[in-house]
């Protein structure tokens, strides 16, 4: 298993990958996830993946060479003379698809799930920023300022942190930072998600960047933000009253139906707490 975010917002993209693989307890190796396509000044675009391991890593082999063509003695599109992101994209789903034609059948005879997901995401010159989720068919979805990140992967830990913090107005350091936080939240959960992880952190209309990290568990920053959130999560907690029983009051009880009522302690198996 695998945990990717991409993040969208106005200020820039963001990306962030684990890199663990593993076939079992006693199995695990390490692999990127993460691959940068950069022309400066033309074109700067991410590609995250997970899922079967070989099934991405030969998606990501052809998609160097992948054409898409078009009419009839047009130049074939790639990614690396699209016009716009979707066309990109479009290239990617083909590429899924190359491997899906290849492949496939003899993965079912094997037993093997045809399995990858991919964020793909980035800028070309003329256009905005645009990020994209690819599933195994080929097809895909756009973010949208209501939904301006995506996740593949043991997503489920970290997503109530993105729900929460946020927006297409997040400066992009608070973004990465949030990023870290979710994935924290998800090796902490999950020994299937681990390090080195891979960050990106893209400002629009630049085609090019310089933030790019490999952070592992000595990391500074790393450390003080697992020590730190983990702290601060236990003081929250600890600062939230604890639930009252038989009647006694609180300075916010609980209200049903437009009345204030506490907790009552459940005396037959078909109460339930109010």
């Amino acid at each position: 298993m695998t945990y990717c975010v991409g993040i969208k917002l106005n200020e820039g993209l963001v990306f962030l990958s684990d890199s663990r693989t593993n076939a079992g307890v006693d199995n695990i190796s390490t692999y990127r996830k993460m691959i940068v396509y950069e022309k400066p000044g033309d074109r700067f675009m991410v590609l995250l993946s997970a899922g079967n391991l070989s099934i991405s890593q030969s998606v990501r082999e052809i998609l160097q060479v992948e054409q898409l063509k078009e009419a009839e003695g047009a130049e074939p599109i790639t990614i690396w003379n699209a016009r716009s992101m979707f066309d990109a994209a479009r290239v990617l789903g083909q590429a899924v698809r190359h491997v899906y034609d290849r492949d496939a059948e003899a993965l079912k005879y094997a037993g093997v799930e045809f399995n990858v997901g991919l964020i793909f995401g980035g800028q070309i010159q003329g256009e905005g920023m645009r990020l994209f989720h690819v599933y195994s068919a080929g097809n895909f979805i756009e973010a949208t300022p209501e939904t301006p990140y995506f996740q593949i992967g043991e997503s489920k830990y970290g997503k109530p942190v993105l729900d929460r913090v946020l927006t297409p107005e997040t400066p992009l350091a608070e973004a990465a930072k949030c990023a870290l936080v979710s994935m924290d939240s998800t090796m902490k959960s999950n020994l299937s998600v681990g390090p080195p992880l891979d960050l990106v952190v893209y400002e629009a209309n630049k085609f090019e960047t310089d933030r790019i990290a490999c952070l592992d568990m000595n990391n500074p920053y790393y450390r003080m933000l697992h020590s730190t959130w983990g702290q601060k999560l236990r003081e929250v907690f600890d600062s939230l009253e604890d639930p009252v029983w038989d009647g006694a009051h609180t300075e916010t009880p609980l209200k049903v139906e437009g009345r204030s009522k506490p907790m009552k302690k459940i005396t037959r198996p078909e109460e339930r707490l109010i």
